[in-house]
């Protein structure tokens, strides 16, 4: 994450009063949820995280899925049944038939050489490939209410793997959901669910047209949004707490964005005494979401 001295311009405290909350759909974020706190395991949930809008791009290879995790993380989402073309070499098939985890879909099975010539170069499939439409995700007060737990907001982060890792590291610790802004995130298919290994069917994500925006509604509802900017004299650990947290990780370049940086809380750095200037931002976030954690609950 780069350094920019512009990013230490912020603003402290809350931006006002909670206000009365509006939800088309109330509960969906929250089901699963523990009595009276976060849950750290979330299960799989009926929805995906790619809602199809204009201007958002060709999904990779015609909206293909491939890799063993991504595509049985599909099959088991209960909004991909009775949708999709899954492929997969007879070995694969066998395999699925015997678990009894195609859900209802019907195989096409085909030798690994045809699948290739159907996916990008170099996708490692590993004999499985599910070609599928964009399902709609989540309202942003699905993720925030209740205010519990954490959510990873991304600022313009638009490399695949980076977005895909960070998406499996949030799950793993037991993220509220991710949220990005609609017009700069890549979809949430081919390398990307590749590199998440199936966490992008698990976590909700919602997309914002205004990430400043949605950090003043989070705001409202009870969050404290904590920035990663190597720049900043604040150090990470002592940045956080037990409050409801949104972490927020900026572009593999610029960092975070000078009026995104305003809206948050504060500003924070991860020490790193080796004297490296900067660390991958998947790294990165990895990192935050770990003492976040541990601030807000013990760690098992």
């Amino acid at each position: 994450m780069s350094r920019n001295p512009e990013r230490n311009d912020r603003k402290s405290g809350k931006k006002g009063p909670v206000k009365p909350v509006f939800n088309p759909r109330s509960g969906d974020a929250s089901a699963g949820a523990r009595p009276g706190g976060w849950n750290p395991n979330p299960p799989a949930k009926a929805f995906s995280t790619a809602a199809p809008r204009a201007g958002r791009g060709k999904v990779d290879a015609d909206g293909f899925l491939w890799g063993r995790h991504p595509v049985l993380a599909a099959l088991a989402n209960p909004a991909r049944k009775g949708m999709g073309r899954l492929l997969a070499t007879a070995e694969r098939a066998a395999e699925i038939e015997r678990e009894g985890t195609a859900n209802g879909h019907r195989i096409e099975v085909m030798d690994a050489p045809t699948l290739e010539r159907l996916l990008p170069a170099g996708a490692v499939h590993q004999g499985l490939a599910f070609k599928v439409q964009p399902l709609d995700g989540v309202a942003l007060e699905d993720l925030a209410e209740p205010a519990e737990g954490i959510i990873v907001m991304l600022d313009q982060l638009t490399d695949p793997q980076n977005v895909g890792a960070i998406f499996r590291s949030a799950l793993a610790f037991g993220a509220r959901g991710i949220v990005v802004q609609d017009r700069h995130s890549p979809v949430l298919a081919g390398a990307l669910a590749k590199a998440a290994a199936g966490a992008t069917e698990r976590l909700p994500c919602a997309r914002v047209t205004n990430l400043s925006r949605a950090l003043e509604r989070l705001a409202d509802l009870g969050w404290r949004a904590v920035g990663l900017d190597g720049a900043s004299d604040e150090r990470l650990e002592t940045a956080l707490d037990h409050r409801p947290t949104v972490l927020v990780m900026g572009s593999e370049g610029d960092g975070i964005r000078r009026l995104v940086a305003e809206h948050c809380d504060v500003l924070a750095r991860i020490p790193m005494p080796g004297g490296f200037e900067s660390l991958n931002v998947s790294n990165a976030a990895a990192i935050a979401l770990y003492e976040a954690t541990r601030k807000q609950r013990p760690l098992d």
